[in-house]
This record gives structure tokens, C-alpha cells and sequence, in this order.
């Protein structure tokens, strides 16, 4: 009987195919004349990131995956981008330096109409016809405002903005959970929440600046900090540290169903699972930082950055976990 049920054992154990290894992370762009800022997409197969402008009369960068390459978008515009988002039927919105705002849509871009000239650095919508953009003027030292283009092709500024915000303060990003659950993160740890009718302005406990803002359906997570990490969430009970003890400084977070993403300075890259936050070991070797982070629906990690702390903006880097995608070739 004894060896009977060995063997029906090692049959068994067989018959159970080993799991198949995790994706392990690749470098699709490393050293490009441009840092890339932003990465999103609506899918795997339409990838979207965007980066500063260097001076050589082609513009800012901007960078478009259709699933099979990579091509460079000319946007008749001038300056660096600091974030793209849009929707999956269209438009997609690219803001930055200097108020611009350009939507692309059907194969074109048009620059829309801005309240100011300050840096567009955080775009997002609940829908094509309520879209929010917020930022600062550059250096961040102050400035902060938030626009709303709320149909048609003209932006206004946000109505009930706290003016106090303008003259000491910035606004980094924005990102909401619909029309009505909206949060703007910006200096000192400071965050705005909009309720469908007003802002609320309060503080997450930081004492640093926060960059990003993303949600999913359990929590906000914003991430930010000069020199050590700046993670808090929020479940709707209020904002709590969940920074990983240790880490440098994040910039760029995205939140999936049930865990998420946070990349900053040195590459570093830290994933959440039901323990919290923890360090990934991407086995890669750069020196820039990762500035932007995207998830695609099905799963595959993109993340964007290069010399994003200093003037010039330069040595675009673009990594990637997931399915093979070829490099970037200018």
C-alpha cells in the first residue's frame, strides 16, 4: 500500500504545474535627450508618455504605443509636459510649461485656451466635458491654482479656489473617484477635497510636499517628501503615514484593485500588498528617478522618469514589467 500511495503522490504532484514566474522588469528607454515625466494609457496597446522640452525646435516630447511601436507625436507646441491623461474613446489632455494645454483627439492636437501661464502639472477627469487641471508657478514656490474645462475648449478657473493658496503655496496634482470625490494634493503635506459643491482645505500631516495623488475604490494614496518618503492613505476616515520606513523620496503612485504602485528618486520602486508597502527589486541599475507611474488594465507596470530634480530636464528613462515591449528608438 506504502508504495502505492507514493506513487499516486508523485503522480499527483506531476499532474500540478509549477506557477510561472513573475514578469521581471526591462528598460525600453534609458538616456533619451528628454526626461519623460508622465506615462498612461488606456491600454496596453495605447501608451502614452510625455516629457520636457530640450530646445532642438522639435518641441516637447511625446511618445505614442499602438502594440506594435513606438513613434514620436510632433505637437506644434513649445515647452517641457509635466502629465497627460485622457479617456479611451478620447480626448487625451497634455499640459505644461507656461499654461499650455493641448487636446489631442482624432489624429490632432489643439492648444486650448488658459486663465494663466503658470505650470500645468496635474490633469485629470471625471468625464470628457468636467476635466481638472492644477499647478503652480515654476519652482513651485507659489502660485497654486486649479482650472476647470467643463465642456467646450475654453479653461476657467475653479470656482470657490481658496485664494489664500496662490501667493505661498502649489498644487502638484489632482485625482478623483468621480465628479464628486475629488483630491488636489499639493505643498506642505496641504490637500483640497472637493465635494461636488465646495472645496475643503486641510492637511494630510506630512509637513513636506505631496506630488501625487491617485485612488481606487478602498483608498486614496498620496506620495511625496524632499530626501526621505512621504506616503499617507486614506479610507475615508482620514490620512494616515504608511510611508515604508527608510525609503527616498516617491513621486508618482497608482493605485490597482486591490494594491498599487509608488516609484521615485534612485528608481526606486515599491509595491502594496496586504502587509502595506514594501521595495521591489526591479534588478535594474540606473541613477535617474522615476517621475510617473501607470498600471494598464491588464496588469503591466510602466513607469517614467530621468533627471527630473535639476535643470535640464534630460535623461529620459522608461521601464516596464509585464509582457515584452520593444525599446523606444528615436
Amino acid at each position: 500500500m506504502r508504495p502505492f500511495l507514493a506513487a499516486t503522490l508523485l503522480l499527483a504532484l506531476g499532474a500540478c504545474p509549477e506557477p510561472p514566474p513573475p514578469p521581471k522588469w526591462a528598460v525600453l528607454a534609458q538616456k533619451l535627450p528628454n526626461a519623460l515625466l508622465s506615462v498612461w494609457g488606456t491600454s496596453a496597446t495605447d501608451v502614452w508618455t510625455v516629457g520636457s522640452d530640450t530646445g532642438d525646435g522639435q518641441g516637447p516630447l511625446v511618445l505614442h504605443f499602438d502594440g506594435t511601436s513606438w513613434s514620436r507625436l510632433t505637437t506644434g507646441a513649445t515647452g517641457d509636459l509635466w502629465w497627460v491623461f485622457g479617456f479611451v474613446d478620447g480626448p487625451v489632455y497634455l499640459g505644461g510649461e507656461g499654461g499650455l494645454i493641448l487636446r489631442y483627439q482624432k489624429g490632432a492636437f489643439m492648444r486650448l485656451a488658459t486663465p494663466g501661464t503658470a505650470v500645468v502639472s496635474g490633469i485629470w477627469g471625471a468625464a470628457p466635458g468636467d476635466v481638472w487641471a492644477v499647478g503652480a508657478e515654476s519652482g513651485g514656490a507659489k502660485g497654486a491654482f486649479a482650472w476647470r474645462l467643463r465642456g467646450g475648449d475654453v479653461w476657467e478657473d475653479a470656482a470657490g479656489f481658496p485664494p489664500t493658496l496662490v501667493d505661498t503655496d502649489a498644487i502638484w496634482k489632482v485625482w478623483g473617484r468621480g465628479a464628486d470625490d475629488v483630491w488636489l494634493v499639493g505643498s506642505a503635506g496641504k490637500v483640497l477635497h472637493w465635494d461636488g459643491a465646495a472645496f475643503t482645505l486641510s492637511s494630510a500631516g506630512t509637513g513636506e510636499a505631496l506630488f501625487t495623488v491617485h485612488a481606487n475604490a478602498e483608498r486614496f494614496v498620496a506620495v511625496g517628501g524632499f530626501g526621505t518618503a512621504k506616503l499617507v492613505e486614506n479610507d475615508g476616515s482620514g490620512w494616515v503615514n504608511a510611508a515604508p520606513p527608510g525609503a527616498s523620496a516617491l513621486v508618482g503612485v497608482w493605485l490597482t484593485g486591490k494594491g498599487g504602485v509608488a516609484v521615485g528618486q534612485y528608481g526606486t520602486v515599491f509595491s502594496r500588498g496586504a502587509a502595506g508597502w514594501a521595495e521591489e527589486d526591479t534588478g535594474l541599475s540606473f541613477s535617474q528617478s522615476l517621475h510617473s507611474v501607470w498600471v494598464d488594465p491588464a496588469g503591466g507596470i510602466w513607469a517614467a522618469g530621468g533627471n527630473v530634480l535639476t535643470i535640464p530636464l534630460k535623461d529620459g528613462v522608461l521601464i516596464h514589467r509585464g509582457p515584452a515591449v520593444p525599446e523606444v528608438r528615436l
